[in-house]
Parts: C-alpha cells; sequence; structure tokens
C-alpha cells in the first residue's frame, strides 16, 4: 500500500514529467475604418497609407482589417458613412481630407480620428490648437491656405506682365471657413501684387469646359488651381485646357506637373498619406489623439515644367530655377 509521503512525491513527478501543453494565444486582429470623398485617384493614395501600415507590421487579413467606406464623390453622403464606420467596433478611424474628418468627428466623441490632408485644422474646429489637438482627433495637415499667396507670387514671376489672374475652385471641396481664408489670402496677395482676380467655379466635370470659357471671356493672362479631389481626377484633362488656352497655372501638387502643368507648389501628396500610418500605430499601441500633435509639412516641393513654359513661350527666370526642387525638361 503506498503511504501519503510515497503518493506526494509521485504525483509531483509526473507533474514535471508530463508535458505541458500551452494554448498559443490569438494575434489580435486591429479594425481600422476609412472614410473618403471617394474620387478616383485616391485609391493610389490609400494604397500609399496601406504601405505605411505594412512598414509597421500591420498587414491585411492577418492581423489588420480595413473598413473602407467612400462617398463616391458626394461629399453629402460622408455623415451617414462616418457613423456607419463608427457602428463597426474599430479601433480608430482615417479621414482623408478635412470634410470627411468633420463627418467623423460630429459621428463620435470617443473613437480616435486621424484626418489626412486637412486644411487649417484649427480653425475649422477639428483640434483645440497643433501642439494640444485636445480631443479623440489628430493627424497630417496640408496648410493649403497659407500657399494661396506664394502661388501668386510663382505667376507674377514667371509671368511678369500679367494683370488678371483666374482662380479655379470647387466648392464643397474644404470646410467653408478654409474657403473663405484662402479666398481672402488670394486677395490680399493680389492686391499687394497688383493683379485682379477672377474666382471661377466647377463643381463637376462637365463644368470644367464652361470654367475655361469664362476664363478666356474675362480676358485673365494665367490661372491658380485650388487644391480639390475634383481637379486632382481630372488634371490631365485641366493641364490639356489651360494647353490650348494658353493659360500659364500654377497648382497644388507636382502630379499636375508630372502630367503635362506649368508649376506646382506644395507639400508631396504621398508624404502625407505615408506620415498619416505613423500616428494610427502610436494611437493602435496605445497612444491618446489629444496627446499627439498635429503634424505640418516641413518641405513644399517646387517643380517646373521647361517643356510647357516653351509651348508657352515663356523664360523661367534663372532665379525660379535655382529654386525649384525639380525640373522636368
Amino acid at each position: 500500500m503506498m503511504n501519503r509521503r510515497t503518493f506526494i512525491g509521485t504525483f509531483a513527478g509526473g507533474l514535471l514529467a508530463a508535458p505541458i501543453t500551452v494554448e498559443a494565444q490569438p494575434a489580435r486582429v486591429f479594425r481600422i475604418g476609412v472614410l473618403s470623398p471617394g474620387y478616383p485617384g485616391l485609391s493610389l493614395l490609400l494604397d500609399v497609407f496601406r504601405q505605411g501600415l505594412r512598414e509597421f507590421g500591420y498587414v491585411e487579413n492577418q492581423n489588420l482589417v480595413i473598413e473602407y467606406r467612400s462617398a463616391e464623390g458626394n461629399v453629402e453622403r460622408l455623415p451617414a458613412l462616418a457613423a456607419e464606420v463608427g457602428s463597426l467596433n474599430v479601433d480608430v478611424i482615417v479621414a482623408f481630407n478635412t470634410p470627411a474628418a468633420l463627418a467623423a468627428q460630429r459621428a463620435t466623441s470617443t473613437l480616435p480620428i486621424v484626418f489626412i490632408a486637412a486644411g487649417d485644422p484649427v480653425t475649422t474646429r477639428l483640434v483645440a490648437s497643433l501642439a494640444r489637438p485636445g480631443g479623440n482627433i489628430t493627424g497630417v495637415s496640408a496648410l493649403s491656405s497659407e500657399l494661396v499667396g506664394k502661388w501668386l507670387e510663382l505667376l507674377k514671376q514667371a509671368v511678369p506682365g500679367v494683370s488678371r489672374v483666374a482662380v479655379l475652385w470647387q466648392p464643397g471641396a474644404m470646410d467653408e471657413r478654409t474657403d473663405k481664408d484662402m479666398q481672402e489670402g488670394a486677395e490680399v496677395a493680389a492686391r499687394a501684387l497688383g493683379v485682379r482676380l477672377q474666382f471661377v467655379e466647377a463643381r463637376e466635370p462637365a463644368d470644367l469646359d464652361r470654367a475655361f470659357s469664362n476664363m478666356i471671356r474675362a480676358r485673365v493672362g494665367a490661372l491658380t488651381v485650388r487644391p480639390a479631389p475634383l481637379f486632382l481626377m481630372e488634371r490631365r484633362r485641366l493641364v490639356d485646357l489651360a494647353a490650348k488656352n494658353r493659360l500659364p497655372a500654377v497648382y497644388a501638387w507636382r502630379e499636375f506637373v508630372d502630367s503635362g502643368g506649368l508649376m506646382a507648389l506644395g507639400p508631396r501628396l504621398p508624404d502625407l498619406y505615408r506620415r498619416a500610418a505613423t500616428y494610427v500605430d502610436k494611437i493602435l499601441k496605445g497612444a491618446k489623439p489629444a496627446d499627439l500633435p498635429v503634424e505640418q509639412p516641413t518641405t513644399f516641393e517646387l517643380t517646373i515644367n521647361l517643356t510647357t513654359s516653351k509651348a508657352l513661350g515663356l523664360t523661367i527666370p534663372p532665379s525660379l530655377l535655382t529654386r525649384a526642387d525639380q525640373v522636368i525638361e
């Protein structure tokens, strides 16, 4: 008969000898909601954002699910889509541009939100301040309203005799406050440069031919194209219309110059979307949006297309060429 001491020893030895089976904990799968105005062309920037996430180890269908919701060009759909994304148990919402960010902000005050390429997030009340956002939202600002004066300066240098400049804009592409700031900034710069402005709007692709007809009737000598998803989507057509009507034009993004436009000054769009992945990574690791300062572009890229300038009969001053980050010949 086994005594108590022998039993305990045998039992303990059996525990030591027996293999210990520990169930592997399943890797957490993060869910990101992406809210987009849905213009064609943004899909390429979505790919850049995805690549940025992959660099931090987030791989779709492994440890990441992206719930993508697109307004398909109709910004009025954004509030309903934002509410839908907020109900999907996502860890963070990523908003492509200011209207999408404002819709997300109205939909939730608790879920973290990261915006990309917003105008001025302070004047639009997305955040309390750039250094201390203070709520559930932060991200990457494009600061486009501060560039409008620089675009006019570039045109004045490239076309010294210009006296009237058209400003092409898309109503609703930005929030009302940013629109107003950009208009006022353009008017201040125009007065300082001694030029008059002709504001011309285009809401959809069908409006572009009419917009250029209006510019020609107004006898403008040059053109600035404000940043808008529609214009980025239709950039080849815009560039062709500017060439057809012999209008020197400056744009917000270098993608226009790559398509044959004259000049562009602004931050690189892919950089903004790649940087947004950094915010998402920090939030997924426990950081709070209120503690993550809004990032502003640190470099603005000036790109000049000399082939286009020659076709327009323009001679770009050497002082302007030396400032260019890239000259396309």
